[in-house]
């Protein structure tokens, strides 16, 4: 069992700056409803993350442009209603912060006052750091997002490992550091080489949070319903499914539609 789940009551952006300085790596998932984040919060996940991945998975969409800022406080809302001790990071969704720093404030502001959530991360490096640093300076803590950001897929053309080439890299390098610089307290790097992964993380102070940037950041993130299994499109190789729910759980409705039609469902003992 890790040493924060024994002894923190409440994780913060100082717990996971002391993880990394004692080299205990941070668990982290994401949820978007009551039920699932009061579940993983039990089993003792350091971070939860609300993600924008909410418009794929919940909502049915291609990508995660389509959600909208009163979408994704609602999902926070009912993921802070189920915890209590995980730190809860919210996702600014496309559009609300990207060329404007006084709509970036306000939109982090809305989603911390309205969901009480303890932090909002974004999408992007030096050409979004006004919108950072002016949610920073109003007292907000961000995480911050590099490599392959979603929100500007159609920018990439494709979900492709990032960062390959070393001009990228140098990027991806001076932009981790300038995250660092401005005040984030943590950054998610996201299907990046695990050789950059390493590099990142060991050229800051700050926590870094992987997914597809191999096993040397400071900890590792997925989107729940991959990890459950309730997907199955989605097979990328940083992927590890841990349950096959998708298949459970549509046994358990045909098993439930089979004893109805049978009438074997209710029984005599479930019958008032």
């Amino acid at each position: 069992m890790s040493t924060a789940k024994k002894e923190v009551k409440r994780v913060t952006t100082h717990v996971l700056q002391r993880m990394k300085e004692n080299n205990e790596k941070i668990s982290m998932l994401t949820a978007y409803d009551y039920s699932m984040a009061k579940i993983y919060d039990e089993a003792g996940i350091d971070v939860i993350l609300v993600g924008d991945s909410a418009s794929n998975v919940m909502a049915g969409h291609e990508t995660t442009l389509p959600i909208t800022l009163d979408q994704m406080i609602y999902h926070a809302q009912s993921v802070v209603r189920g915890i209590k001790r995980a730190l809860v990071v919210v996702d600014l969704p496309f559009g609300t912060y990207q060329g404007d720093s006084k709509k970036a404030l306000q939109s982090a502001i809305r989603i911390m006052k309205e969901s009480g959530a303890h932090a909002v991360k974004l999408e992007g490096g030096k050409k979004i750091s006004d919108s950072i640093e002016r949610i920073l300076k109003a007292g907000v803590p961000v995480m911050g997002h590099l490599g392959l950001t979603p929100q500007s897929i159609y920018k990439f053309g494709t979900y492709t490992v990032r960062a390959k080439e070393e001009e990228e890299a140098k990027t991806l390098l001076s932009d981790i550091k300038l995250l660092e610089e401005i005040g984030c307290f943590g950054v998610v790097l996201e299907k990046i080489p695990a050789k950059l992964g390493k590099e990142a993380s060991e050229s800051i102070h700050i926590p870094t949070i992987g997914i597809g940037a191999g096993k040397h950041t400071d900890g590792q993130v997925l989107v729940s319903h991959d990890v459950l299994g309730i997907t199955k499109e989605f097979n990328p190789r940083f992927l590890r499914r841990y349950m096959n729910l998708y298949e459970d759980i549509k046994g358990a409705i045909e098993n439930y539609i089979s004893d109805v039609k049978a009438q074997d469902f209710p029984s005599e003992e479930e019958q008032y």
